[in-house]
């Protein structure tokens, strides 16, 4: 199936391009309709997007500055959760931003070159939080199963290596959808059910074959929607058959508690994704809008509270910061 997939893809991108057929300049871009046509409704959304807009970014902030200048957190566990900071940052930036300026503006237009440019970083930004979430718990696993060996293990070349090849996997992953995108037709209907450009719909207002972009979700975009999810089973299928061995309860709730907070954000980031982009792209519909505000904005604003509030160390440090103890950052070190 992936090399039919390959084949299909090869020969639609090197196919020469009729510029005479009615393509994507027929359109000069799109209109987000949004959640409600009301202008109260509007209003009361707006405000809603911008307080959770930025509590996601004094929240993951904070979180990065703890980590970044608290020695004690320079571990692989926190460099990890310094980097789904960041990318957390970056995903809620991809989306709520144009909703606050539509709404200043009073507009509802997307230009398709900004449209083409959220696709891609909303696709980079989302697989970056499975890779980082199936990196962590990786190192969950390690740091369980094979406490002796974990700082062998978890060494910093081997950190730095593990999100250099997932943000290498995430652009590139992105970069096929957008290339597939660009060479769909679009016509009269130019109307988006959706705050932000959200592949599936756009897919749906195509007036060309989505066949290969379909094709593509399901194999390209399955393989790297799989991958990190795969990890995130199997090490804690290890994790918990290691922890039923405990012999003291006590054990067992310190070991759980390393990992409930990592178990808190996967449920709601997979939760959410597996029932909207499993899926062909004909069946999405407005409904799914709701679960995709659950993993673009609730989870990014959350995650920094689930961390912080489960974990004592972040919380120290918090408290660090809070009392101006911390004149200066120094260089992580593992």
């Amino acid at each position: 199936m992936l090399n039919i997939s390959l084949i299909y893809f090869l020969k639609y991108i090197l196919s020469p391009v009729d510029m005479n057929k009615e393509n994507q300049t027929s359109i000069s871009g799109f209109l987000l309709l949004g959640f409600s046509e009301l202008p109260e409704e509007q209003i009361i959304i707006s405000w809603l997007f911008l307080c959770v807009y930025l509590v996601t970014i004094v929240g993951n902030v904070l979180i990065l500055l703890a980590i970044g200048l608290d020695a004690h957190l320079h571990t692989p566990m926190y460099f990890f959760l310094a980097n789904l900071s960041f990318v957390d940052i970056c995903f809620s930036s991809v989306t709520i931003p144009k909703v606050l300026v539509n709404h200043i503006l009073e507009s509802k237009s997307i230009s398709y070159k900004e449209c083409m440019t959220q696709i891609y970083f909303f696709i980079t930004f989302i697989n970056m939080d499975g890779f980082l979430l199936g990196v962590m718990a990786y190192d969950r696993y390690v740091a369980i199963c094979q406490p002796l060996h974990y700082t062998t293990i978890m060494c910093p070349r081997l950190c730095i290596i593990l999100v250099m090849v997932s943000w290498v996997i995430t652009h590139l992953h992105a970069l096929l959808h957008t290339l597939l995108m660009v060479q769909l037709s679009f016509c009269a209907n130019n109307i988006i059910p959706h705050f932000f450009c959200d592949p599936y719909p756009i897919l749906k207002l195509s007036c060309s074959d989505t066949y290969l972009n379909d094709l593509m979700v399901f194999t390209v975009g399955g393989i790297v929607f799989m991958t990190p999810f795969t990890c995130i089973t199997i090490s804690y299928a290890y994790i918990f058959s290691k922890v039923l061995k405990i012999p003291s309860t006590r054990g067992i709730q310190k070991a759980l508690s390393t990992c409930g907070s990592h178990l808190t954000v996967v449920s709601l980031f997979y939760g959410a994704i597996m029932g909207i982009y499993l899926r062909p792209s004909s069946s999405y519909s407005a409904q799914d809008m709701v679960a995709t505000v659950i993993f673009t904005i609730v989870t990014p604003m959350l995650n920094p509270f689930i961390y912080s509030l489960r974990n004592r160390d972040i919380k120290t440090a918090l408290q660090k910061i809070k009392r101006g103890l911390f004149k200066g950052s120094r260089i992580p070190q593992f």
